[in-house]
């Protein structure tokens, strides 16, 4: 039996996981994390040989979870993303699998079929681990120097998946567990919160204004004086978006405004 690891912050996605592994007679799951703390802490324990690996975890990345753990004691590794930017990139170059939120039986046999050929390979698999091991400190060492910040988001709509490029993208509002992002005068509703969005974006082109808005700072037209030395911010749409208080700083400092 192949031992497998469920690691994904949403309930939903480690059920869909699991409900497709169920139907594999050899493979055992022998448990489910919901961050990359419990994560560690799973993989030194319970010694798994295939791990589902979600990227984007509140508290810590699943990149930082391999950076933890270290890339010589880190088991075959399916990365699981809604970030097609990673899976194009990084995960191509180095030959390291991934599954693209949303996936289908076919691409999860498809990938846990790779994995169990890495398992297998050269009988007590010490080569493979090795080459493994290789190929994941070669993906975390362009991950550090690289931070990969979206280019492109995957946004699923009436049945259909496709990609909208994020330097298109005007501004970016909440909608509660949802962003709703602004472009071209659409709007595309995605599955995250605005405060784990914002980590995956270019710091120098977004700039998150208040609680409940993001800019493109490509898009900003004009700053307009407001109360206690906040903003307006005037976006060439035409849209207008006050700054928050707590982001007051980053507003001056980033958008060039007086002190």
């Amino acid at each position: 039996m192949i031992r497998a690891l469920i690691v994904d912050d949403e309930p939903l996605a480690r059920e869909r996981i699991r409900d497709l592994l169920a139907a594999e007679p050899d493979i055992e799951v022998v448990g489910e994390c919901g961050d990359g703390a419990e994560a560690v802490a799973a993989i030194e324990d319970l010694s798994p040989q295939i791990v589902f690996l979600d990227i984007q975890m509140p508290e810590m990345t699943g990149f930082e979870v391999l950076e933890t753990l270290g890339a010589d004691r880190v088991p075959a590794v399916i990365f699981v993303t809604a970030y097609d930017q990673y899976a194009l990139d990084a995960f191509d170059i180095h030959a390291i699998d991934y599954l693209l939120k949303p996936f289908d039986r076919a691409r999860f046999s498809w990938a846990l079929d790779r994995a169990r050929r890495l398992i297998g390979a050269h009988g007590d698999g010490a080569d493979a681990a090795a080459d493994l091991a290789e190929r994941l400190r070669s993906l975390l060492a362009d991950v550090d120097r690289d931070r990969r910040y979206l280019k492109r988001l995957a946004v699923k709509s009436g049945g259909r998946v496709y990609f909208l490029q994020l330097d298109q993208v005007e501004w970016i509002e909440s909608a509660g567990n949802y962003a709703r992002l602004h472009e071209g005068g659409r709007s595309h509703l995605v599955r995250t919160t605005l405060k784990r969005l914002v980590e995956t974006l270019d710091p120098d082109r977004f700039l998150r204004i208040s609680r409940s808005a993001i800019v493109n700072l490509d898009f900003v037209r004009e700053l307009q004086p407001w109360f206690r030395g906040g903003y307006v911010v005037v976006l060439t749409s035409g849209e207008k978006q006050r700054t928050g208080r707590k982001y007051q700083e980053s507003v001056n400092r980033l958008l060039g405004a007086p002190q």
